[in-house]
Parts: structure tokens; sequence; C-alpha cells
């Protein structure tokens, strides 16, 4: 498992699999939307928390098709389904490599983007926080559409519809977590089920898409 992380770290890095594009995507929303918003610090504040989380979303999104796809193409996907690691291993182990070239960059790119957007500085551990954990959630959720869209020519845009529904309570959540911090109010409820979501979707998931790529290779 240990051979596949770093294989597929290798791999994401060489590609262009996450971790430049996301962080340039994330960049980019952090700097478009003072220019469309307005510069006025009070309304920017307000809705940072929101936008910092969706532009990490979005930044997860453009990489996902590549969690599986390259692997399809060379016919990795086969011998990994008929190795003696089990694939919902192998899926997890892919989407714990998806989060460490994407989800964890943009986690600590997070607070320096957070000063174009005036986000008070209550709310900058906790926007780290609920990043970190977070974003774990949303690279084992696009491994699952990325499962389900393997093989699929130009599936591209059928994963981000699949995917982005699925993506919605962690984003609600974790921009919850972000703006009750800032505010100064209790933030346990919606922390918690933040984790709760992503503890769930680590648990289940890695079964889902592993039986949904055996159903594709046949």
């Amino acid at each position: 498992m240990t051979a596949l992380l770093i294989r597929d770290l290798r791999l994401a890095v060489r590609a262009g699999g996450g971790f430049g594009l996301g962080l340039a995507f994330f960049l980019l929303v952090a700097v478009l939307v003072p220019l469309g918003v307005g510069p006025e610090g009070g309304t920017l504040g307000k809705i940072a928390p929101g936008i910092l989380w969706v532009g990490a979303l979005l930044s997860c999104l453009l990489s996902l098709d590549r969690i599986f796809a390259l692997d399809f193409e060379d016919g990795s996907l086969d011998l990994l389904a008929t190795s003696p690691l089990p694939m919902e291993g192998a899926v997890a182990v892919k989407a714990l490599a998806h989060w460490l070239v994407t989800g964890l960059p943009l986690t600590l790119a997070a607070p320096v983007l957070g000063v174009l957007l005036y986000l008070p500085a209550s709310g900058y551990g906790w926007l780290v926080v609920s990043l970190l954990i977070g974003t774990p959630a949303l690279s084992v959720i696009g491994a699952f559409g990325a499962a389900l869209t393997v093989g699929v020519k130009r599936g591209g845009l059928l994963l981000s519809l699949l995917v982005l529904p699925l993506y919605v309570p962690t984003l609600i959540f974790g921009a919850e977590v972000v703006k009750r911090g800032a505010a100064g109010m209790e933030i346990a409820t919606p922390l918690a089920l933040l984790a709760a979501i992503t503890a769930g979707a680590a648990a289940l998931l890695p079964f889902a898409s592993a039986a949904a790529i055996r159903v594709n290779l046949r």
C-alpha cells in the first residue's frame, strides 16, 4: 500500500494531477471575488468563509477524473483488481494520495488567501481545522464518483454532476464552522457533523467505489 501511495503521488506531480493546478485555481478565486464584489472589507469578511470553502471544493474537483483514469488507460487498474491488495484498500490509498496533493496544500494555503478576503482574525484557526477535517471527505467522495465514471469517455462533466450534490453537506458545515468561529459563536455542532461526514465517507465509500470499479472492468 505504501508503494502504491508513493507511485500515485509521483504520477500526480508529473502529470499535473492537482498540486499546482488546484492551488492556482484557489488563488484565482480569492483574487477574482474581491474584484467582482468590491473592496469593502466588511462585505468580504462576511462572505469569506463560504468563498474559501467553495474555492477549495472546486479546486479538489479539478483533478478527480485523474484518480483512476490513468490507471485505466495503461491497464494498471486491471492489475490492481487481480492483485492481493483488496480493491477497497487501493481506493483508500488513491483517495489519500489525492488529498495529499490537493486537500492538504489547499488547507495550508487557505489562511494566506483569507487575508485577501478580509477574513476576521478569529476565523483563521477554524478555517484550517474545518478544511483539515472536511477535505478528506471531498477526496473520498470524489474517488467514488471517479469509480462510477471510470472508462467513460469525456466523463469529466458527468463526474462533476455526480459529485457536486454529494459535496453540499460538507460545504455547508465546513463554511458554518468558519463563520461561527470568526464570530466567536459555538462551533461544536457543525464541527461534529463535518467530522461525522468525513468518518462516514471514509468508512463506507471505499467499498462502494471498489464495487463500482469491478462492475466497470467487466
